[in-house]
């Protein structure tokens, strides 16, 4: 597993080992970027049920501007930190070892621009935490949330003031794009942040 494009290309990121870990391939992560594009410079990440934190630090390679990594255990979250600290990007990440679906979402210093969301496949998850309470409250004007499923499974969840706007499959993947509705034009994703925001560290 490595770092695609950007600042960090080619940087070997370390791996969760076990049978039951499904890290995002490098195509399906590839696609998503070449969908999202040059937008990505600036906006504030949240990579939840980051694994790895693959989808995270990419996202850091091309010019976001900071990024909080979630995922309930705590060898993922040692990893994280350990690819963090290979891709020299300390000072602008933070990482939340907590259980997104058992547990209320935790306390965030900002709304996000844009969300990944890779949970294990075929659980219903990513409706689990798109229900929860305050949800759309951590989301910016115009933010994008892309789901990450199985080919086999559909996003019939509802979605409130969130637009289904693209569904990609890649195989045995599924990408569904969720955009929230933004109330101002200028808000929207593609509009560039200025603010220097730099997070405080977890781990």
């Amino acid at each position: 597993m490595r770092i695609i494009s950007g600042a960090c290309r080619g940087r070997k990121l370390v791996q969760i080992q076990g049978r039951d870990i499904r890290p995002t391939s490098d195509r399906v992560r590839e696609a998503v970027f070449n969908i999202l594009g040059p937008g990505i410079r600036g906006k504030r990440v949240l990579d939840l049920f980051a694994g790895t934190g693959a989808l995270g630090l990419e996202a850091l390679s091309r010019g976001a501007q900071s990024a909080v990594f979630v995922d309930a255990a705590r060898s993922s979250c040692n990893v994280i930190k350990h690819n963090i600290e290979l891709c020299r990007m300390t000072e602008h990440t933070r990482i939340i070892c907590h259980d997104l679906v058992k547990a209320s979402l935790p306390v965030f210093h900002h709304p996000f621009d844009l969300i990944f969301m890779d949970p294990p496949y075929n659980k219903g998850y990513p409706g689990a935490v798109i229900e929860k309470s305050g949800f759309l409250d951590i989301l910016a004007p115009g933010a994008i949330i892309i789901v990450e499923q199985s080919a086999k499974e559909s996003f019939n969840y509802p979605v409130n003031s969130l637009d289904k706007y693209l569904e990609k499959k890649y195989s045995r993947t599924t990408l569904t794009f969720l955009r929230k509705s933004a109330t101002d034009d200028k808000d929207a994703y593609d509009y560039p942040k200025t603010d220097n925001c730099h997070l405080p560290r977890v781990l």
